[in-house]
């Protein structure tokens, strides 16, 4: 199967919630109760952009997948590390699209000068869990109770991984400061061979 990773636009925004609904609305995956509007969306992926990398996943044009990475926090000691996030639709789990979007978006955020990358996931959900270890994600603490959804408590994990050498800290470059060619140099990384 062939799978294109390209940065997400605007007009993605309604495959995107197609794919986000199912996980809101029947999971504790996400924390949300409501299914945002395409209005909210799409003003999720613009405000995205200006700092960070929103990616999308296409097999044959449509999109199944998308990733997308946020300000671990807002203080400025802060900026040299992200919070992830990755939805998957559920008829292309298991195919390697996850781990394709992760490695476009930890190569775009290497070279906006990210050192630590952070994936805060409802616990337990072995599936997440196992798929940030299989790219060496640690396990870094419980949050328990932190998320009340469905009539019921629900703990949250925390895992990191170190993307850069902490030796050499350089200022961070938002997404939208990125040349052109780093940003394809990163997106080639995803072509089948």
């Amino acid at each position: 199967m062939s799978v294109n990773i390209r940065v997400a636009k605007k007009e993605d925004a309604r495959a995107i919630l197609d794919i986000y609904a199912p996980y809101v609305l029947s999971t504790n995956i996400t924390f949300e109760y409501d299914v945002p509007s395409l209005e909210d969306m799409t003003n999720r992926i613009c405000q995205t952009l200006d700092s960070y990398p929103y990616l999308v996943a296409e097999v044959q044009g449509q999109i199944v997948g998308y990733a997308y990475a946020s300000s671990f926090h807002s203080r400025a000691a802060y900026q040299w590390g992200s919070e992830l996030s990755i939805y998957l639709d559920q008829h292309y789990h298991g195919q390697a699209i996850g781990k394709k979007l992760y490695q476009v978006l930890l190569a775009l955020l290497k070279c906006m000068h990210i050192q630590n990358v952070y994936a805060c996931i409802t616990h337990p959900n072995v599936k997440s869990e196992r798929f940030h270890e299989s790219l060496q994600f640690q396990y870094v603490g419980c949050f328990h109770r932190a998320g009340y959804k469905a009539k019921q408590w629900h703990d949250v994990i925390w895992m990191e991984k170190a993307i850069g050498d902490p030796r050499h800290v350089e200022s961070f470059i938002p997404f939208s400061k990125l040349s052109l060619q780093q940003i394809e140099s990163c997106l080639g990384l995803c072509y089948d061979k």
